[in-house]
This record gives structure tokens, C-alpha cells and sequence, in this order.
């Protein structure tokens, strides 16, 4: 009987997004499993302040969390913990 290898997920493919209730255009966002559960532990310190900030501001500054399919490297890159724009 052969059997395939199981391909694990891949570390980047889901993102937790905190959008901006005042400017669509900018949100938080953090790589996430697609429960969306935050590795902090593998955050920048940066990233880390960003996530905490994130969600104490949820309801006043920011929407609550919405894990999506990352879109690609891009979504990759400002999945460590950017503020996009």
C-alpha cells in the first residue's frame, strides 16, 4: 500500500485582520492557524505591542478579529504584525 507524505499547512496561508472602523483602508494583521490563534511567541516585539494594542482597541478603534486565507507573500509580509495602509 503506498501512501502519499501529508503535506503539513503551511505557517502563513491564515491571518487574523483587525480592520479600522474609521479608515477602510488600514487594518492590523497577524499570522494565524485558521483557528485563529496568534503564535506571540513568534511576534517581533513590535509585532507583539501591535497584537496586544489590537485588541484592547477592538470595538473602540478596531473591528473584532476576522481570520482570513492569506492573499499571498505579500499578505505574508504584513501578517508579522503591520499596520496596513
Amino acid at each position: 500500500m503506498n501512501r502519499s507524505p501529508m503535506v503539513p499547512p503551511e505557517p502563513d496561508r491564515y491571518e487574523l485582520r483587525f480592520q479600522s472602523l474609521f479608515d477602510a483602508g488600514r487594518a492590523y494583521v497577524f499570522p494565524c492557524d485558521a483557528a485563529g490563534h496568534v503564535d506571540m511567541d513568534a511576534l517581533s516585539d513590535t509585532a507583539r505591542d501591535a497584537y496586544l494594542y489590537a485588541r484592547t482597541v477592538i470595538g473602540r478603534e478596531l473591528s473584532a478579529p476576522v481570520v482570513r486565507v492569506s492573499d499571498g507573500p505579500q499578505a505574508s509580509a504584513m501578517a508579522r504584525g503591520a499596520l496596513t495602509a
